[in-house]
């Protein structure tokens, strides 16, 4: 059963940081590329960041610069770094495995106020 367990959500106010962080089993990860997409309060689910399995990574736009996506193989965990937050980025954030994004995680709220 593949199980992909998000943490480190929460309230932060703009420019402030935050680190999410995945846990995933059930899946061989070394070779699973990862993901993470986020969802806005009646928006579309959209793609962050994505990483395969060696140091390919890719970014949305908006997150360019801001955010970064890396993974342990040793821990099967996946981290999202984001900084210099806005409150655009607030939204729930999706963790996801897979070469065609099959799994997913339950999410983790995100909320950038002052």
């Amino acid at each position: 059963q593949v199980q992909l367990v998000e943490s480190g959500g929460g309230l932060v106010q703009p420019g402030g940081s935050l680190r999410l962080s995945c846990t995933v089993s059930g899946i061989i990860f070394s070779i699973t590329p990862m993901g993470w997409y986020r969802q806005a309060p009646g928006k579309q689910r959209e793609l962050v960041a994505r990483i395969r399995s060696g140091v390919y990574t890719n970014y949305a736009d908006s997150v360019k610069g801001r955010f970064t996506i890396s993974r342990d193989n040793a821990k099967n965990m996946v981290y999202l770094q984001m900084n210099s937050l806005k409150p655009e980025d607030t939204a729930v954030y999706y963790c996801n495995a897979g070469f065609n994004d099959e799994y997913w995680g339950q999410g983790t709220q995100v909320t950038v106020s002052s």
